[in-house]
């Protein structure tokens, strides 16, 4: 029987990268992954696939507005899908062979098979052709990741009905695709295909898309792809969806109890993740699951079991590849006598369309209900000599900071370069930076990082240099 100091059950991003920490820590490491690729949901199905699909699609959306930046092109211009999903899948497979070749590089044992637990320190591995075999680990840590949420009414056929994982390979361009959920990934998903010229409608039961981020970045979003022709029908409860052949009947009630009926070709099924441990017999090891399907732990990400962990999705918190990452750094640092810690507050959250959105720390909306007195600074990107430079002046950067003491509370921007762009506000709130720190420090011009400057200096005593 082979024998590891850690067992990581997952090779998502949280999985293969603790992996890799613990590796680099001198402990014997194994990682298990039930899928032939490694990289869980985010390598193969998820952050890096729809990253891909996102790219083709602007480039093609950019094509169209050449000409205002004297450049003609001539002939028509044309989406080949199947290339574009070619493409997509070649990201995919040069990425997680990264992933393969990190783990042989750090000397991680690989075990392709289901982990399930025979007890606290014995993992069964079955392999796709029903053969198994059980390793033995001082410590285990659960990284299983998440799987698309459904309604209980909606039966997802994977052919017209649909989840994020079939939308990333269809086999034609949707005439109409009706998405059930305006979080981030039906969204990012639906610009995709509004690109490539689908009409698309989406249905949110919460008064506005990305409901989890502050209100500015939800109605500003909503005006810029409203402009690009996707239509929204929020505050709206999906009553049924019915496949008829080629076609999708979707029903929802608004707020006022009126019906109304969405035919699609395809509906694309987005409210949200489960936690995934379908199959772990977590049971056996004695560790709690909640009756949410989450793997209990404490401060430490340790379940009630003392030798065995979670981390990612399958835990508490954001359901962020990055997230998953810290946490995965985290347990393998705390079993090597370690005391990391993981601010949870500045996990950023990124929407990768275009204009991109990112925010980090409290909301308006957050800071109004815990009753603290703050200030608020917005800078405007059409102010910015860089944007309408490029041609992207849509968006702008807030900047929340405390009324008394001016330390930065929530940064939330929407625009071009975003998603990058937010680190800088994870950096200066780490340090616990004051709204004027930033507004002092230099930034070159011209960038669209002059935006969080600005913005910075809108919240110092409001004084903003360029509107």
């Amino acid at each position: 029987m082979s024998s590891f100091d850690v067992v990581i059950i997952g090779s998502g991003p949280g999985g293969y990268v603790s992996a890799i920490r613990c590796a680099q820590l001198g402990f014997k490491t194994a990682i298990i992954e039930k899928y032939s690729t490694l990289g869980g949901t985010c390598l193969n199905v998820g952050c890096i696939p729809s990253k891909a699909l996102l790219a083709s699609s602007h480039h093609y959306e950019e094509l169209q507005h050449f000409a205002d930046h004297g450049i003609e092109v001539s002939g028509e211009v044309k989406v080949n899908l199947q290339k574009m999903i070619e493409r997509k899948q070649a990201v995919v497979d040069q990425t997680s062979g990264g992933v393969k070749f990190l783990m042989d590089k750090n000397k991680v044992t690989v075990f392709e098979g289901l982990g399930s637990f025979e007890d606290a320190t014995h993992v069964k591995v079955t392999k796709a052709d029903g053969t198994s075999e059980v390793i033995e680990a001082k410590n285990i840590i659960i990284a299983t990741g998440s799987k698309p949420s459904n309604l209980p009414f909606i039966k997802i056929d994977k052919e017209r009905i649909i989840t994020s994982t079939e939308a990333l390979k269809l086999p034609e361009v949707p005439k109409h695709l009706v998405i059930i959920g305006g979080g981030v990934i039906g969204i990012e998903l639906g610009q995709v295909y509004l690109r490539l010229g689908a009409q698309v409608s989406v249905v949110e039961f919460m008064d506005r898309i990305i409901p989890g981020m502050d209100a500015g970045l939800s109605k500003e979003l909503t005006k810029v792809l409203k402009k690009q022709g996707m239509k929204f029908y929020v505050s709206h409860k999906v009553k049924s969806v019915e496949r008829n052949g080629d076609a999708v009947i979707v029903q929802a009630e608004n707020a006022k109890g009126e019906t109304i009926t969405l035919e699609g070709d395809y509906s694309l099924v987005s409210v949200g993740r489960r936690p995934y441990t379908d199959g772990l017999s977590a049971d056996k090891a004695g560790v709690k699951i909640t009756d949410r399907g989450m793997v209990e732990v404490n401060d430490h990400l340790q379940t009630n079991v003392p030798n065995i962990y979670a981390i990612g999705d399958v835990v508490r918190g954001a359901m962020l590849a990055h997230k998953a990452e810290e946490e995965g750094v985290m347990v393998a640092e705390i079993l090597a006598g370690q005391k990391p810690h993981i601010d949870y507050n500045l996990i950023p959250g990124v929407v990768y369309t275009w204009p991109e959105v990112a925010a980090v720390g409290k909301t308006e909306q957050q800071l109004k209900a815990d009753g603290v007195d703050y200030k608020s600074g917005t800078f405007p990107f059409k102010a910015l000599g860089r944007a309408r430079a490029g041609g992207d002046t849509d968006g702008f950067v807030k900047i929340l900071a405390d009324a008394k003491t001016d330390e930065v509370l929530g940064v939330h921007m929407i625009g071009a370069r975003c998603a990058d762009l937010i680190a800088e506000a994870v950096t200066a709130m780490e340090f616990r930076a004051s709204a004027e720190d930033i507004s002092r420090m230099s930034h070159a011009h011209p960038t669209f990082a002059e935006a969080i400057k600005e913005a910075a200096l809108a919240a110092t005593d409001n004084r903003a240099l360029h509107v």
